[in-house]
């Protein structure tokens, strides 16, 4: 029969055991168990059922005797009552709602059999122990003491080496996740021989050498291996290693970057041939049919991960333009345009530097296109940035003053966060020293990143943005880290005012021969007068072209920049009135909504991988 239990606080003494330091394995079963009370009502010996056992000399729990009678003595309980008081949720002796079996079965053994619970007991009987979560920084000796101990867990401790001449020589199960390990070396001095599972999720191996540590002359009976989710980036090394596992039958690789690379998953299953799983998946016939061969050529290889991010359509944004007032012939004449920004993960090693439509002025802000912030006197909380947002459409150049007279208005939300408005008002040079110098994080896409930007669409109830844009990425750990903490995509609304030109009057000769080309004007008229009107039955049929006036020349404001958040909030701070009012209260407003896609590519056979990847 096997025996398990498990740790659930923190390392204490036992009483009438050693205490071996706090933050040790032993020391947390031994806490374990004294909080079961295995030596007090209404388990253990005492008054309450001395009279069960016989006189006995106290060497071996085997060779006790305990007496049948039919009448309890008073002032003892029997075993039913005893029994009842442990297994009833409402007794003030029940078992913690996170207790196991078990625990369970400890307490009702200390009642039927109380003499039995001794130290010499507990490490000859259990298989099993776990000790999940209780701070345990060191793998300590006292470990050996279980003499049949099969299963060790470890998971989700401060461990950061194991000794392993401390681990039992009959453990078959090892699990360490969830600690800090950073290599595996301390784990080959001496692991044992039999181990036939090794469980090192979500740790801290980084490194190429990590590999060396996988072979059959460290685990030649290993059956099943997970180093899901740590720094592992070599795959090449790593299945080379494996391959001498002959008895490996699972594998979990899932999580490390070495993961990422279209080819991982074929190049593994056809180094293992013996592979039964990978990554929790069955490995299929045709999976092995499809890769035959691809480890051949495992070392000619590119180890890049290649990422197709894929923006549909845009629904939800309000036309704010029916809030605009009617254009005059001075102006301004606005017009908008709408587009999807996002970031993504700057490769250092093989990212060449192409026309792939990022933001690289946004990325990279110049100095002089660092931000004045103000407080906002009408929207508290609000910042207001005495600049424009650099390089969206040209570069702001000269000093302080001269940018604050030259710029125009910017603002730019995030849409994942507070909306908020970023204005430009024109001030004074004394304004200007009143405002303190920052840089506005929502302009900047988060460190190691480069912003990324569909094209300008105008605006619709459904904005088809039709962007597709393929990343290919060789530095795999900095990839990993962006993954887990996800990208920001920000929909912005682009505002742009333009004025009329007006041109100034300039001397030119042509001024002095004004008159003189008026009278040989007014000659011409005439002439063509009256040619015009004997002429006049002949075409009366047609209609005269009407002459086309040269587009006049516009001067355009710089961009105005708008999170989609801030203009719902205002088109429904400004919404006008219903015709009919019975539907005024029935306006539900489309949520704001982007099809944003980014789907990892994967190799689906040995010739798609040597054709892409091949060096």
């Amino acid at each position: 029969m096997e025996a398990s239990y498990e740790s659930e606080s923190e390392p204490e003494a036992w009483p009438g055991t050693q205490r071996p330091g706090t933050g040790t394995v032993s020391a947390a079963v031994r806490e374990h168990l004294r909080k079961l009370c295995l030596r007090e009502f209404p388990c253990g010996a005492g008054s309450w059922n001395k009279s069960r056992f016989l006189p006995q000399t106290w060497r071996t729990w085997r060779k006790l005797v305990t007496k049948e009678e039919d009448v309890v003595s008073p002032g003892e309980e029997t075993v039913e009552a005893l029994l009842g008081l442990v297994r009833s949720p409402h007794s003030p002796w029940a078992l913690l709602n996170d207790s196991n079996a078990e625990d369970s079965f400890l307490r009702e053994l200390a009642i039927r059999n109380p003499l039995m619970i001794t130290d010499t007991f507990f490490y000859s009987y259990f298989r099993s122990l776990r000790v999940v979560d209780k701070e345990v920084t060191l793998v300590d000796k006292d470990l050996l003491k279980f003499l049949k101990l099969e299963e060790l867990v470890l998971s989700a401790n401060r461990i950061k080496e194991v000794d392993a001449t401390n681990l039992p020589p009959t453990l078959k199960v090892l699990e360490l996740y969830g600690n800090e390990i950073s290599s595996m070396e301390c784990l080959c001095a001496r692991p044992p021989a039999g181990l036939q599972h090794l469980g090192l999720g979500h740790n801290k191996l980084l490194g190429p050498l990590e590999s060396l540590y996988v072979t059959a002359d460290h685990w030649p009976n290993l059956v099943s291996l997970d180093l899901g989710f740590n720094d592992l980036t070599d795959l090449q090394s790593m299945v080379a290693s494996l391959r001498t596992l002959r008895h490996l039958r699972l594998l979990v690789l899932q999580g490390n970057p070495l993961a990422l690379v279209p080819y991982y998953r074929g190049l593994t299953i056809d180094s293992l041939a013996q592979l039964c799983v990978l990554d929790d998946i069955t490995v299929s016939p045709n999976e092995k049919h499809f890769f035959r061969g691809l480890s051949l050529s495992g070392d000619l290889l590119a180890q890049e991960a290649q990422f197709v991010v894929t923006i549909g359509n845009l629904r939800g944004v309000l036309d704010t333009s029916v809030l605009d007032p009617e254009p005059g012939p001075e102006g301004p004449f606005i017009a908008y345009s709408y587009y999807v920004t996002y970031d993504f993960v700057r490769d250092e090693e093989g990212e060449a530097d192409e026309d792939t439509g990022e933001l690289a002025e946004i990325v990279k802000p110049s100095p002089s296109l660092e931000l004045l912030v103000e407080e906002s006197p009408e929207e508290v909380g609000e910042d207001v940035i005495k600049d424009i947002v650099g390089g969206v459409t040209e570069e702001v150049e000269g000093s302080l003053e001269s940018e604050a007279e030259e710029s125009g208005e910017s603002e730019l939300s995030v849409i994942s966060g507070p909306s908020t408005i970023l204005q430009t008002p024109r001030a004074s040079a004394e304004e200007l020293a009143k405002l303190r110098l920052c840089i506005d994080p929502r302009l900047c896409p988060s460190p190691g990143t480069v912003l990324f930007s569909t094209t300008h669409k105008p605006w619709a109830e459904v904005i088809p943005c039709s962007y597709e844009m393929q990343h290919s990425l060789r530095d795999l750990v900095p990839l990993k880290a962006f993954l887990l903490a996800g990208t920001t995509v920000t929909i912005v609304e682009e505002k742009i005012l333009s004025w009329p030109v007006v041109l100034p009057a300039v001397d030119s000769p042509l001024s002095a021969k004004r008159g003189k080309g008026e009278k040989d004007k007014k000659g011409k008229e005439k002439d063509r007068k009256g040619q015009g009107e004997k002429e006049l039955a002949k075409q009366e049929w047609k209609v005269p072209k009407k002459k086309k006036e040269p587009p006049k020349e516009l001067r355009q404001d710089p961009p105005i920049l708008q999170d989609s958040k801030k203009i719902k909030k205002v088109a429904k701070k400004e919404k006008p009135k219903a015709v009919n009012p019975i539907y005024e209260s029935d306006y539900h407003p489309e949520p704001l909504t982007v099809e944003v896609q980014i789907q990892l590519n994967q190799c689906r056979s040995a010739a798609e991988a040597l054709r892409m990847f091949a060096v």
